[in-house]
Formats: structure tokens, sequence, C-alpha cells
């Protein structure tokens, strides 16, 4: 028998994003090989990134947040790797944004209507963010998200919802009208909010896809929900307790990311 090929998937980080060990530690459980990309490696070449099969931006607090969340990694990878993203999509290659990540690539424009395959839409002003929360507060607790998108290439698959964490202060979805038509007809919803919505987001909108269906993000962290015992619930869970909130690992999401890469 054949042994599947082993995945690369590479994790770019900036000064500040801190959730890369957990992304890691998911990606290797669901079949990757991930390795860690700093935005300041990027400066003296891309060949790792661009020789990856999956890429994916992780959470925190990149450049303390400063002028905006994600803001700064956003410049940052246009100004050291231009087009590195946009380079992964024109070569179908799974891109995954969580958080910070998902605040960053909203800032590159990448979920913006393409103008040409691969390409975001640079035209300003944006017709989407990602603002403050609801009430003005960071908020941390345990969601539920639901899968939506048969488009994205990271829930396709999916066929429960996933239980996970949220930890951000500006994860609230905004956009123009004409541009949440077009997120909808296009079935570029990947993730809504079961039940309460945390943060205020439009529609409860926890992620979304580019058009592509390549890109994902989205501002739960399901890198955080891969094993049983990482729920705060599992000890009543394993006892039997019926309190314990529903919902399957996050392990799923990178599995399906993994096997498109790999396909």
């Amino acid at each position: 028998m054949t042994p599947m090929r082993r995945v690369t998937a590479a994790i770019i980080t900036a000064p500040g994003t801190n959730r890369d060990p957990d992304i890691a530690f998911a990606l290797a459980r669901a079949g990757a090989t991930p390795i860690t990309v700093s935005t300041r490696r990027l400066l003296d070449t891309t060949a790792e990134v661009d020789d990856a099969d999956l890429v994916v931006l992780p959470g925190g607090f990149s450049f303390a947040d400063a002028l905006g969340a994600g803001r700064l990694f956003a410049h940052e990878l246009e100004e050291v790797a231009s087009g590195l993203i946009h380079r992964a999509i024109a070569n179908r290659r799974p891109v995954l944004g969580v958080c910070n990540g998902f605040q960053a690539l909203m800032n590159l424009g990448i979920f913006e209507t393409p103008s040409s395959p691969g390409h975001a839409q640079t035209a300003s002003p944006r017709r989407m963010a990602l603002g403050p929360n609801n009430g003005g507060a960071f908020t941390c607790e345990w969601v539920e998200i639901v899968p939506v998108s048969t488009t994205c290439i990271w829930t396709a698959g999916l066929d429960a919802s996933i239980a996970c964490p949220i930890a951000h202060g500006e994860g609230r979805l905004t956009m123009a009208d004409d541009a949440w038509a077009d997120l909808v007809a296009t079935d570029r919803i990947a993730f809504r909010y079961a039940g309460r919505n945390p943060n205020g987001s439009r529609g409860a909108v926890a992620g979304i896809c580019d058009a592509s269906g390549l890109v994902l993000g989205l501002m739960p962290h399901p890198e955080n929900h891969v094993t049983d015992r990482q729920h705060p619930g599992f000890h009543r869970r394993k006892y039997g307790a019926a309190t314990t909130p529903p919902g399957t690992l996050g392990l799923r999401l990178f599995e399906e990311g993994v096997r498109h890469a790999r396909a």
C-alpha cells in the first residue's frame, strides 16, 4: 500500500502572535507536518511558504494590535512578502486565518469580491471589516459554531457543529448591504454561531471564505479543541452529565484542510 503523502503546513507568525503552537498541534494531529515561518524570515526568503501545501495565519496580538487588530500584520505581509497569499490562492493551496490571522486577511482585502481569480479587490473603501465587539469588551468564552458553506473547502465535508473558544475584542463582522447580499448569494458564509451571538457579528457569522473557497477566516479557535480533554466540560461529559455544551472537535476542520491539500 502506498503511504499517504505528508502535507506541509506553513504557519506564518509575527511579533505578538501566540497561538502558533496550538495551530501546529492541531495540524500535526490532522496529518500535516507544520513549520513555523516568521515575517522576519520572509525578508530573506518566501520559499518555505511558497513550497508549503497549506498556509495558516494564527491568532494572538500581532504588533500589539497597534493601529487596529491585524492591521500591521497585514501591512508586514504586504511589505516583506507581497503577493504571498494571492500566490497560494492561485496555486489552489488552502489558507486559514484564525482570530488575529482572520483580522490580518481581512485587512489584506482577501474576502472582498475578486476582480480576477486569485486577486483581491483593491477598491477603497472596503465593503467589509471586523469591528469592536458589541459592548466594547474583550470576549472569552466557549461557543458552538455551525458549518454552513459547501463552497468553502474547509467546511464542505463537515456534518456537525464545532465547540471551541473565542477570545477577541474585535470580532464583529460588519459590511455594506451589497457585500452581505454577495456573501449570501455565493455561499461564502462558512460558520454561524449557534444560540447567542457573542460579538454582534452580522447574521451571527463566525467565519467566511473567499470567492475561491480556499481561504477561511474565522474568529473562534478550533485549534483549542482538537482532543476531548481540552473541553472545560470534559470530565462532566465523561461521567454522563448532560449540561455540557454541544459540538464536536475542531480537529475535523483541520482534517478537511489537510485532505484538500493532499488531493
